[in-house]
């Protein structure tokens, strides 16, 4: 191929990304906004297809298609253009809606020392997510960790709401009889009286009755200051019912839905990420202990043990190629996925129709750090060969740093989230 035909290829597929991420803006992200600066949409689009190329490119190493020469010079382009997006770009138009009169000097960075700084926040974001994920997934996904709930539990929480929020009415009520009773107005307190008749409860009746008949002229000898206390404690304790409720009725709904055949299906996964999360603290305790870092890629090391240990004949460079596409392309595809339904989430919980541009542009920004440390950890998963454009393309980074501080993230995080998941689970059972 010439180096224009390759250009070519390059330029259509970033349309491809392009108009997936225009219409993954509007039609997802910003639907329920309207948008007031195309700019920012322009901007978020841009970001989305370059971070999509680094990825195509990757893919195109390993399957050796395009020219060297013109994988090499669209390796420059696309990071450099990232880099001024994420370094430059994205953080002015971040001031300029922020505070419209401020100055904001860029200057000119390497390829180098723009990855190196950025690396560093990127990577450990994806470790604390990693961390995190590779603990979570499986607390909430395995049915060995739902917690029992019947539906008489239920019920019972239920009804004990109800009683107390019961309890408060009666309450407010008196001390409402009680004022208007203190301010003379018998008139006033015998209309509210016979106005709350039909709306009173069981609990309502048995205690008005009680309190006819201790004080049959009236309810003037009522202590507010003390009634006001019971209500706020009252109150308390209703909030903490409605909690406990609502967790009851979740619990309940997950432990029907793990009956279901997708609920079967991530309980099984459950326990497959359960092995991989183990395996990765051990793995990463081992790095960072004897200060180990891989030397060749998994795929290559898995398949030289597989011909070791088993006697296989294989092609080890031949399968090293398809298996390492195959698994690049899932982190990929995984990757995006992941960190698309993140920051449409993300987006829905912050967002407001005063903020929503600032903060689609921080999304962007958080979407080009992070796909630029995952092309960082993910030349560690390609065989050597494939790596050598990526390598001089990025320049004379301490990759074995960043891989390093990724496994002393990881481990703090899942370490943490462990503990974290252990105390909430440690709560009594609803009885």
């Amino acid at each position: 191929m010439t180096f224009m035909e390759d250009t070519l290829i390059i330029l259509i597929s970033q349309s491809i990304f392009f108009v997936g991420g225009w219409i993954f803006f509007v039609k997802q992200l910003f639907r329920d906004y309207e948008v007031h600066h195309t700019l920012v949409q322009l901007i978020f689009s841009v970001t989305f297809a370059l971070s999509c190329t680094m990825f195509e490119l990757i893919i195109f190493e390993i399957i050796g298609y395009l020219d060297t020469s013109s994988r090499y010079f669209h390796w420059n382009f696309g990071l450099y253009s990232l880099l001024f997006m994420v370094i430059a770009l994205i953080p002015f138009y971040i001031a300029y809606f922020c505070i419209s009169n401020i100055r904001f000097d860029t200057g000119i960075f390497s390829i180098e020392q723009g990855v190196s700084r950025i690396g560093v926040i990127g990577v450990t974001v994806m470790a604390l997510l990693s961390g995190f994920g590779a603990v979570n997934y499986p607390y909430t996904s395995m049915a060995i960790f739902i917690r029992p709930v019947t539906q008489a539990d239920v019920l019972s929480i239920e009804k004990k709401l109800l009683q107390t929020m019961d309890m408060i009415l009666v309450k407010k009520k008196r001390i409402a009889l009680a004022e208007a009773n203190s301010m003379g107005g018998r008139q006033q307190y015998n209309l509210l009286d016979q106005s709350g008749v039909k709306n009173r409860g069981f609990w309502t009746n048995i205690l008005s009755s009680v309190g006819n008949i201790a004080n049959p002229l009236g309810h003037g000898s009522e202590n507010i200051t003390q009634l006001r206390q019971e209500i706020s404690g009252l109150e308390e304790l209703s909030r903490q019912l409605f909690l406990e409720a609502h967790d009851a009725r979740t619990m309940r709904e997950k432990i029907e839905w793990s009956n279901t055949f997708q609920g079967k299906y991530f309980n099984f996964l459950g326990y497959f990420f359960s092995l991989y999360c183990v395996w990765k603290i051990f793995i990463s305790t081992i790095n960072i202990v004897f200060d180990r870092v891989g030397k060749k890629d998994p795929v290559t090391r898995g398949l030289e043990l597989l011909v070791h240990w088993l006697g296989l004949r294989l092609d080890v460079a031949f399968w090293s190629q398809h298996v390492s596409f195959l698994l690049v392309g899932c982190i990929v595809l995984t990757s995006i996925r992941g960190l698309l339904l993140t920051l449409t989430k993300f987006f829905y919980k912050i967002s407001s129709s005063k903020s929503s541009n600032i903060i689609v542009l921080i999304l962007a920004q958080i979407m080009g750090m992070y796909f630029c440390s995952s092309v960082l950890l993910m030349r560690m998963n390609m065989p050597p060969e494939y790596r050598i454009i990526i390598t001089q393309v990025l320049g004379d980074l301490q990759f074995n740093f960043y891989h390093r501080w990724f496994d002393v993230i990881f481990l703090v995080s899942a370490l943490t989230s462990i503990f974290t998941l252990y105390l909430a689970h440690k709560q009594p059972s609803v009885s």
